[in-house]
């Protein structure tokens, strides 16, 4: 709701801003440079789950039983940080954030109203991804994800009419995702055993570019990212447990490797932003 009501808001402002004078596709062809701000939000993904190796043969397929054979996970999953060990205290909306960055640019007038492009920036952002298991030890075991910028280099096509460019963009997209885990179980050793911070991904969306002469130009854009995310295996040790403990009961008894179930990260945002076209 948030997105929309920004993006337009955004719209409407450069509506407003737009002067009325006659201009030709070809008026955008050239390089340019900019920047500009916006709000990102990621995508609801309160089904998200976490997913359990218990016998260490690479299949995330196992269910952490209890020495009386009852899920030990029964309590359940939910979207976002943990505001306790306990399922029924919920969980905390994941974070989003404001946005800002840099692009560069060039334009093509293939014809009298279409413009062709391509376009490269670095957004730097704030957005959380975060799911939680619970136990019913009871602990809350929390996998986050922190997306601090993405680099991008799309294709755009446009059709001109006066002032103003309405376009589609899209391209490839790589982002730094910082992992992060926590939980309450003090019982058990918990180490990463995998954690690369790049993402790979893409880009999809469109926007408004308006023309104000003397090579400046305003820009309002929606955006949808969508990053591909290496897991975060988190290996569950022994720790200071009991052999009764859920994560090492025989016959395996070094631990059980555990993975969230969503490898994706997929982010919504909208922006304004300043070209200067040379």
């Amino acid at each position: 709701m948030k997105i929309h009501a920004l993006g337009a808001a955004a719209a409407l402002a450069l509506a407003g801003a737009a002067p009325a004078y006659a201009q030709s596709a070809a008026d955008w062809t050239g390089p340019y440079v900019g920047g500009f701000v916006g709000y990102s939000t990621g995508s609801d993904d309160g089904d998200e789950t976490l997913l359990f190796d218990k016998d260490l043969d690479g299949a995330y397929d196992d269910q952490i039983l209890t020495p009386a054979g009852t899920n030990a996970f029964s309590p359940g999953f939910c979207g976002g940080k943990a505001n306790t060990a306990l399922a029924a205290d919920g969980c905390e909306d994941d974070d989003d954030g404001f946005s800002g960055g840099v692009r560069a640019g060039y334009d093509w007038a293939v014809s009298d109203s279409f413009v062709l492009g391509v376009v490269g920036e670095v957004d730097f952002t704030n957005v959380t991804d975060s799911v939680t298991g619970f136990s019913t030890t009871p602990a809350n075991y929390v996998f986050n994800r922190d997306l601090e910028h993405v680099a991008a280099i799309r294709a755009r096509a446009g059709y001109a009419t006066g002032p103003m460019l309405i376009y589609a963009t899209g391209g490839y997209a790589m982002g730094k995702v910082e992992n992060s885990f926590t939980t309450t179980n003090g019982a058990n050793s918990f180490t990463a055993t995998s954690d690369d911070d790049k993402a790979d991904g893409y880009q999809l969306g469109g926007g408004v570019e308006y023309n104000w002469g003397g090579g400046w130009s305003l820009v309002g854009e929606y955006l949808y990212t969508s990053l591909d995310v290496d897991d975060h295996n988190i290996r569950v040790g022994p720790g200071t447990a009991p052999a009764t403990n859920p994560f090492i009961l025989a016959p395996n008894t070094t631990g059980t490797d555990m993975i969230r179930s969503n490898d994706s990260f997929d982010v919504h945002s909208v922006r304004v932003g300043l070209n200067y076209r040379f």
